[in-house]
């Protein structure tokens, strides 16, 4: 069985009443490589927005592997001193990673989050010399509209996560980077301008899905319908 360990922000934990991309694309992985796929990790809630806390389990369809590791308002700050454990504990084959925007928008700029990306990736493979892992972008939100420094952050953020990816990249540890989310549109693949609606999820698993069908030969690259 392949165990993949999706990990990362408010996009990934989702919120109370929705599906998730760690849903939808468990869906793709069950339904074009081998159902004998999971998702682990040491989390399985939900965001509560009413509460404040992630301690919803009302997924919109509760029937699948539903363990992570995200949290809303986390980035690769707060991960990378808890990825070392959650791999010992859940023992992924492959780690799913969305990361970065609540850093930049919060936390550290570009440069000082490219360094939290190393030590993510340097604690992950202290804690398995052979874990994989695939990284997603930063996507633009609605304040890059707005807000060009912090565009400008988000921009140089990928670059340098790009460079991180050419430089870390082995054979026995490979790293893959995704393309963005084809044809994403913060408009109307998200319900706030950041977070993502039902299409938006699709897209944001489409996106890991087609880069492990590229170097892995799993996944798809082709969206689902939007239920």
């Amino acid at each position: 069985m392949l165990r993949f360990m999706p990990v990362g922000d408010s996009m990934t934990i989702g919120s109370a009443g929705e599906h998730t991309w760690r849903y939808r694309l468990w869906q793709r992985l069950r339904g074009t490589y081998d159902p004998a796929v999971t998702l682990v990790g040491p989390r399985e809630t939900l965001y509560d927005k009413h509460s404040g806390a992630p301690t919803s389990l009302a997924y919109a369809d509760p029937d699948f592997p539903r363990a992570h590791l995200a949290g809303w308002g986390e980035g690769w700050l707060h991960m990378a001193p808890l990825i070392g454990e959650a791999i010992r504990d859940c023992r992924p084959d492959v780690l799913l990673v969305s990361l970065g925007l609540i850093d930049l928008g919060f936390y550290t700029n570009a440069e000082q989050t490219a360094e939290n990306v190393r030590a993510f990736i340097a604690a992950a493979r202290a804690a398995d010399p052979g874990i994989r892992m695939v990284l997603l972008p930063v996507i633009p939100n609605v304040r890059a509209e707005s807000d060009a420094p912090f565009a400008d952050q988000v921009g140089l953020f990928n670059v340098l996560l790009a460079k991180a990816v050419a430089d870390l990249d082995e054979p026995r540890s490979p790293i893959l980077l995704t393309s963005p989310p084809e044809s994403y549109d913060i408009h109307t693949d998200t319900y706030d301008g950041t977070h993502p609606n039902a299409s938006g999820e699709h897209r944001i698993a489409g996106a890991f899905a087609g880069a492990m069908r590229e170097a892995w030969g799993i996944g798809q690259t082709s969206v689902t319908g939007t239920v």
